[in-house]
């Protein structure tokens, strides 16, 4: 079981759904790679890892030992290599470890495409609480700042997994029916925050493009500046509604505001993307 995924499963509700480490102190106890810029690039369509296996760099996450696994490899889709992702009453994820400035490097896109809605998912429920896609941001902060509730949460979470919490964790999700841009509190922890980036059946089958100011929608989400981006993951997810459901994720990018293009509603489409 891996660092910060590891909790977001106990904190998530579904048994775990995602979430994050312990703080002042994190940086010195979690062991992050050097990334330079070549490597702000999370690149599936660039990974060495061979089709039907896992990206290279990327680790499995599992929720909970008891819990069906979301199945993840690397395949080919319109002439490049994506990841896909399979849930049938299931629940894991994968991650990569980061260490970056996300003041430097703010605005996030990717793309993914969705099979069909998870039917009777509802991300204010948490019995409920599925989504076909997310991107997973995990962040570092001074956790002796939280609430005493909050702190023996983290504690917690790290005497049941032997790991760290990040300090918090910002969602993008697939919504089913919330409006595009609610943001939603985890039921259990007010240090998870799911932002809708696409709902309803719009687009359902299709590649969509986004694109997002994390450092907007962090201080929108939380009332703070975020500290350090230390990881970034997928999950896709059916484990509480039983419902099956693919997704396939395209390359996650990371850059200076100024890099990217406007996008309205921070959707782009698929072949702007692949033009830039």
């Amino acid at each position: 079981m891996k660092p910060f995924f590891l909790i977001l499963i106990v904190l998530l509700g579904i048994a775990g759904c995602a979430h994050v480490p312990r703080a002042a102190d994190t940086r010195a106890q979690v062991s992050q790679p050097d990334i330079d810029d070549e490597e702000k690039i999370v690149a599936f369509s660039e990974s060495e890892g061979e089709a039907g296996g896992l990206p290279e760099g990327w680790e499995s996450v599992i929720i909970h030992r008891n819990k069906k696994l979301t199945e993840y490899a690397l395949t080919s889709e319109q002439g490049r290599k994506v990841l896909h992702a399979r849930a049938a009453s299931a629940s894991s994820g994968l991650m990569q470890k980061l260490d970056i400035d996300p003041m430097q490097e703010s605005q996030l896109s990717w793309q993914w495409r969705i099979s069909r809605l998870v039917e009777s998912a509802d991300n204010h429920d948490r019995t409920r609480e599925d989504s076909p896609a997310r991107i997973i941001l995990g962040f570092d902060g001074n956790k002796d700042d939280l609430s005493f509730a909050d702190q023996i949460m983290f504690e917690t979470a790290r005497l049941l997994t032997g790991r760290e919490m990040p300090y918090a964790t910002l969602m993008y999700i697939r919504g089913r029916k919330a409006p595009v841009d609610t943001v939603i509190s985890n039921t259990r922890s007010g240090r998870i925050k799911m932002i809708v980036v696409a709902s309803g059946n719009d687009g359902v089958g299709e590649w969509r493009t986004f694109s997002r100011d994390i450092v907007a929608d962090y201080e929108r989400a939380f009332g703070e500046k975020p500290g350090r981006l230390i990881g970034v993951g997928v999950l896709t997810d059916t484990d509480n509604t039983g419902e099956t459901v693919e997704t396939w994720y395209g390359d996650i990018k990371l850059t200076p505001k100024s890099d990217m293009p406007v996008a309205m509603d921070g959707i782009l489409p698929v072949s702007d993307a692949r033009n830039r």
